[in-house]
Order: structure tokens, then sequence, then C-alpha cells
């Protein structure tokens, strides 16, 4: 069984994606980051960078005590070793999935994330890192568009290093992009957007934090989220 720590955020559906193509047993525990649920203490003992996901593997392979593990790229290696599944074997396939598991870790995520937040969340909109942080993720979105050219899923079978990169693709209009621009890269995504899978893992979107559910002021937003007006999180 797995404890799965989860908010309804990119990096959170990465691993839900993972556990409904593994069929993977798991308790799911919403962490409502809008209301600070990150900085409870229970939790941080589990991730102490008060980030989702994180996961408690209760049955860990080695038959010991239950193995806490926070970071989504982590996880998804983790989960992946700990299976068997959706990472490569061969030394040459496995090295090939992860430099794009980590090109995504290191770029399409915080690049996408830093649009995300200029371009809707910040209190000021400052046209430079508005401007910036579009074109880094066009510029992203157009390696991924050329890496996809010749085959059907980023590191050949599908694996975690798409189930890394495509829910940093979801909200791809509010990252001021347009999917016409990128055809290999829009083929990909709506043959994983179409997996049963991943159907079911954005589906607990409508029992964790539903459309129409009360959110927090953009004021206490901002405040819980990113520190504005006290201490920096």
């Amino acid at each position: 069984m797995i404890d799965l720590y989860y908010w309804t955020t990119p990096n959170g559906h990465k691993v839900s994606i993972f556990l409904e193509e593994a069929g993977l047993a798991y308790r799911l525990h919403p962490v409502n980051i809008g209301k600070g649920e990150q900085f409870a203490p229970d939790f941080l003992k589990i991730a102490p960078n008060n980030r989702i996901p994180a996961i408690v593997d209760r049955a860990p392979a080695d038959g010991g005590e239950p193995v806490p593990l926070f970071e989504s790229g982590a996880i998804l290696l983790y989960l992946a070793d700990k299976t068997r599944r959706f990472v490569p074997q061969d030394l040459r396939g496995r090295a090939d999935a992860l430099q794009w598991l980590f090109w995504q870790m290191g770029g399409l995520g915080p690049m996408a994330g830093q649009n995300h937040h200029f371009g809707a969340a910040a209190p000021e909109k400052i046209p430079y890192a508005i401007d910036r942080y579009v074109r880094e993720t066009a510029r992203l979105y157009g390696v991924l568009d050329k890496r996809l050219a010749d085959r059907e899923f980023v590191a050949g079978d599908y694996s975690i290093a798409d189930m890394a990169s495509y829910p940093w693709v979801v909200p791809y209009r509010k990252q001021q992009q347009d999917l016409d621009d990128f055809p290999n890269l829009k083929r990909w995504f709506r043959a994983i957007e179409s997996r049963p899978a991943v159907q079911r893992a954005y589906a607990l979107v409508d029992g964790v934090n539903p459309p129409n559910a009360p959110q927090p002021s953009a004021e206490e937003s901002n405040r819980i989220l990113y520190g504005h007006g006290g201490q920096a999180r």
C-alpha cells in the first residue's frame, strides 16, 4: 500500500498517473496547499521541503520499515524501480528515459511554473518576467516537439519521462501556448490524454478540489504559497 500526499497540481498529477497506470493500491491524503496544510508538522516529517507530492511506501521491496519519499521525480523513479515498469531495464534505454525525466524536473516544470506565477498569480504584472517565461516555455515545448518527431513517446515506450512532462503541458493555455504550433507534441499530448489511467488520475480532482470549491482569497494564497508579506516559504 502506498500513501500518497497529494494536491491537484502538475507535480501531484505525475504520481497519481503512475499509480493508476501501474495498478498499485494507494490511499489518498489531500494536502490543501492553498490553506497551508503543507506546513503541518506530520507532513513535514515526510516532506521537509513543504511541497507535494510525497509518498510513504508501506510495503517496500526490502521488507523493512516504511519508506517516505518526497520530490516527484524521485518518487516516479522509485515506483518505476519498485514495479520494474515504465522505465527501461537496459542501460541505454534507462539512461535515455532518465535524462528526459531530469529535463522535465530541471526545465519544463520550473519554467512553466514561473510562467504560471508571473502570468496569473503575481500581485504585480511585470512584462519582462511574463515575456521571459512565456518565451522559455515555448522554447521547451519546441525541444519536446523535436524530440517527438520520430517517436511515439519521449523515450521510446511510454515511461515516467512522459508521466512527468504531460501534466506540465495540460495548462498550455495558461502558459500562452498554442499546441498547433507544436504538431508532434500535440499528437503525443492527445495520445496520453486519452489513456484510461490518466483520465482516472485527473478524475481525482472532482473529489479533492472541485472547480466550484471555495478557495482562499488571492491575498491569502499569495501569503501562504509565496511568503508575500511574511516569512518566505
